[in-house]
């Protein structure tokens, strides 16, 4: 019984030594499918560096400075409109104490 196992043990040994070396050749050859699909590859050029366009940053700019124009009109016009509320209030509150002292 131990020569059978002996026998079944080196069967073993020599097949994995055998599966070893198939995956081995496998490899070698998945390696070489690599390297020859990396050399029929064509090789792009590179993209051309985008110029510098002035129109684009001169139109920019100029909506940058309308956009700051009409925000800084808006300010001043809240602020009238505060001011004329302000005036407005101080007014109705003197007539409004005229009255209480007529009356």
């Amino acid at each position: 019984m131990s020569d059978a196992l002996s026998k079944a043990e080196a069967a073993a040994r020599e097949a994995a030594v055998d599966t070893a070396a198939v995956q081995i050749a496998l490899a070698a050859v998945e390696l070489a499918k690599a390297a020859t699909a990396q050399q029929q590859a064509p090789v792009q050029a590179p993209a051309p560096a985008p110029q510098f366009d002035a129109k684009k940053w001169l139109t920019i700019g100029g909506l940058g400075i309308a956009g700051g124009l009409v925000a800084s009109l808006f300010a001043v016009a809240v602020a009238i409109g505060a001011v004329s509320v302000a005036i407005l209030a101080l007014i109705l509150r003197s007539i409004w104490r005229d009255i209480q002292r007529k009356g």
